[in-house]
């Protein structure tokens, strides 16, 4: 029998915004984590986190490293479907009293359509998880 860490290895991983500040911050468990998945190439990123990342960075050179994020990363196919089911999924949480970003929606989305496991600290995951089926990165 597998363990849980033992699954997420071998799945690719979804790095949302909130876990990539952390790696940049170099803090722990998210710092480890994605230097493993980096090393195994096991990352895939979105545009709108990209976006997200390049909204905040500081200074050139952490703008440097997130303009190279398309040449090393594996970015996930993005299309008007997966626009429409995120609004449909914002829209659903919001009719049952829950707000949730449309970004966060669509990264969710995004992640059950391509089988990517998401690493996150952002606890809207654990939320829409309740919603549809997707798969958190539990150990951090």
């Amino acid at each position: 029998m597998n363990s849980g860490m033992e699954i997420i290895v071998l799945a690719d991983i979804l790095i949302d915004t909130s876990a990539w500040i952390a790696f940049f911050r170099q803090q722990s468990p998210c710092y480890e984590i994605v230097l493993e998945a980096l090393d195994m190439d096991r990352i895939s990123c979105l545009g709108i986190i990209l976006g997200e990342l390049l909204q905040g960075a500081r200074g050139t050179g952490e703008k440097k490293v997130l303009q190279n994020f398309p040449k090393t990363l594996t970015f996930l196919p993005e299309n008007l479907e997966l626009w429409t089911r995120a609004g449909e999924l914002s829209q659903s949480m919001r009719a049952q009293g829950l707000t949730i970003g449309l970004a966060d929606c669509y990264i969710a989305t995004c992640a059950q359509c391509a089988d990517q496991v998401i690493l996150t600290l952002d606890k809207h995951f654990t939320l829409l998880g309740e919603h549809i089926p997707i798969q958190l990165y539990t150990n951090v």
